[in-house]
């Protein structure tokens, strides 16, 4: 547990509170917002990346536990950026270990930064690898929890790294309808980078939904577009 406590100590040495303060504005942390209660101490994403590297080989997963339990922001990143390193570095047995504790341990993934930098190096990568059901993202799609759709959506840009994008497509037609803005700009994002690889596909699936789907979502996806196919989209003149 010392070396628990020292990566600890080490990241409050990097405390910035006007920093913080900002970044708790930032992450919408008050009361009624999808952040209510994060605790941010106003590191830079550098400061803690270099804490990760440092502990990354250093602490169990009872420690990472109680890193990713903790109210304070940088703890539960930096665990998560523990674990990508283990992930990536680790054979298929850590591999499996480490995406079984990420699924048990989700209640501390629990905000857009954390999900957005792991669930496609973890899950997607895991799945990918291992060849196990994706069925699961469809159910987390459908979930009443914000962070697990989020999941459900950013877990396949893995596979949209691959040009796999049955499952990013099938994915973002169930969350069209959803209400909140941090999914929106999700499945805007995978759909753009959907595009990146494969303009068409993202035209067929943009052409079938454009309409309808929320207008931030589509701002998001046709962000790249030269600006009079733009301006046709978003005038619905396509």
């Amino acid at each position: 547990m010392k070396k628990l406590q020292d990566l600890k100590k080490e990241l409050k040495n990097f405390k910035k509170p006007d920093k913080a303060n900002s970044l708790q504005r930032f992450f919408k942390t008050g009361k009624g917002e999808y952040g209510e209660g994060d605790i941010f101490l106003g590191l830079k994403t550098a400061e803690t990346s270099s804490i990760a590297e440092k502990y990354k080989e250093l602490l169990s997963f009872s420690e990472l536990k109680e890193l990713l339990a903790s109210k304070i922001h940088e703890e539960r990143s930096v665990a998560v950026m523990i674990l990508n390193r283990q992930f990536q570095k680790g054979g298929f047995k850590e591999k499996e270990e480490i995406y079984g504790f990420y699924l048990k341990n989700l209640s501390g993934i629990n905000n857009w930064d954390l999900i957005d930098t792991s669930a496609h190096r973890i899950i997607g990568a895991y799945l990918d690898l291992s060849g196990k059901s994706r069925k699961f993202l469809y159910e987390f799609a459908k979930s009443g929890n914000l962070w697990k759709r989020r999941i459900a959506i950013m877990t396949t840009f893995h596979f949209i790294r691959k040009k796999e994008f049955k499952d990013s497509l099938k994915i973002a037609e169930i969350l069209l309808n959803d209400r909140e803005d941090l999914i929106h700009k999700a499945v805007g994002w995978m759909l753009r980078e959907i595009g990146n690889r494969d303009l068409a596909t993202e035209e067929r699936f943009l052409k079938g939904y454009y309409k309808k789907m929320p207008r931030t979502m589509l701002r998001y996806a046709i962000e790249k577009f030269p600006e009079s196919k733009r301006q046709a989209y978003l005038k619905g003149k396509i």
